[in-house]
């Protein structure tokens, strides 16, 4: 049979549609071929990766959340079980959200600019962020969403028909569904298509490095750079976020890195400073820093959206703190969104929301001047 749908409200879902929400909350789209599963769940188990047996049940060792389960036991990001003796994942093959993006919606300025991106989602998440944009997918488990039959090798495929350079794991949490991510990009690795994480980088060590062997670009959410607003904003840690960062940067793969300004949560002036310094000091400034706009939303739909001068300030406070690429996101006609040489100051890239007005760069390189520019832009 096939899973009962995720229910949302007319209201509900133009507030997300208002947020520039970056998913599609298990609502099929137009233009996917791949068909609504039929299959029973145990078709997409498979034995999970990084796991090792304790005391107290069997350890995921994927990320810091470090779940110990015992027989039948779910994990908290809801899609890893217990079955006998052994951990599972729920969520290979059979993805909740699958959709046609413009790159620059994950976002990625700086990464095949203009290209369009395969971008798929199963349920579940490692974090339990109050202001999830996403979370009637990211806040449950793959038995709970009406999901598609979509193997890796048919998201390659599809991938390719579609006209797509690359394959986007985004909208939950691809650390979640790890499993199904790395056996996907390896094939696409293999055929020629980039492979992209949008996600929170909470994950140890380890298994990233793995996961770096075969992703090409990512984007990761830095929520916070406080220990205590990182656990209760989002119940998870700030360091394993750092350290994922490092391992990134090390790895060679495209980073950039999306800061959402909560009001009386992230956007205090000083917290600000002390990130922008922090990756500055680390080796960052060439990374792309996104500062995105809050929108009122899940458990914070009491505050208001995001004002538009904090996000600038933000904006000013990276800049004079060594970042070379500062942007401004979710503010429609107000953004800060175009590239810079940074050798003479001409626009390389213009945009307007997600798409590209001009783009100048010639081989990697600001066309007057001749300066590289930092990216992967072919």
């Amino acid at each position: 049979m096939i899973r009962n749908s995720c229910k949302i409200s007319k209201r509900r879902f133009i507030k997300e549609c208002a947020a520039l929400s970056a998913g599609i909350f298990c609502l099929p789209r137009s233009g996917i071929t791949a068909e609504p599963s039929v299959e029973e769940e145990p078709a997409y188990r498979k034995v999970a990766m990084f796991q090792e047996e304790s005391a107290r049940g069997i350890m995921c060792r994927i990320c810091p959340n470090e779940c110990v389960l015992k027989e039948g036991e779910l994990s908290k990001c809801n899609n890893r079980k217990v079955i006998k003796s052994k951990l599972y994942t729920l969520a290979y093959g059979n993805p909740c959200s699958v959709n046609i993006d413009p790159i620059e919606k994950k976002p990625l300025y700086h990464f095949l600019p203009g290209s369009r991106a395969y971008s798929i989602a199963t349920a579940g998440c490692n974090l339990v962020c109050l202001n999830c944009q996403n979370w009637t997918i990211s806040q449950t488990s793959p038995d709970k969403t009406r999901n598609y039959d979509l193997m890796p090798e048919k998201v390659v495929t599809e991938t390719i028909a579609k006209n797509c350079k690359s394959i986007a794991y985004t909208y939950s949490e691809p650390v979640t569904f790890y499993e199904y991510v790395y056996d996907t990009a390896l094939r696409a690795k293999e055929a020629g298509i980039k492979n992209i994480l949008k996600s929170n980088g909470y994950i140890y060590p380890e298994p990233l490095k793995k996961l770096c062997s075969v992703i090409d670009a990512a984007n990761i959410d830095l929520k916070a750079f406080s220990e205590s607003t990182y656990l209760k904003l989002s119940g998870g840690k700030l360091q394993p976020v750092l350290d994922s960062l490092k391992v990134y940067r090390d790895m060679g793969v495209w980073l950039e890195i999306t800061n959402l300004v909560v009001p009386g949560w992230t956007d205090k002036t000083e917290e600000i400073k002390e990130m922008c310094k922090w990756l500055a000091v680390n080796g960052f400034c060439k990374v792309p820093v996104h500062f995105s706009r809050f929108y009122p939303l899940y458990k914070l739909e009491q505050l208001p959206p995001t004002p538009v001068d904090i996000l600038n300030l933000a904006a000013r406070i990276a800049g004079e703190a060594g970042l070379l690429y500062v942007y401004t996101g979710n503010v429609p006609g107000s953004e800060i969104s175009d590239t810079k040489c940074q050798g003479c100051g001409n626009i390389l890239i213009s945009r307007q929301g997600y798409r590209i007005t001009s783009n100048t760069i010639a081989d990697g390189k600001c066309n007057k001047c001749g300066k590289a520019v930092d990216g992967v832009w072919s």
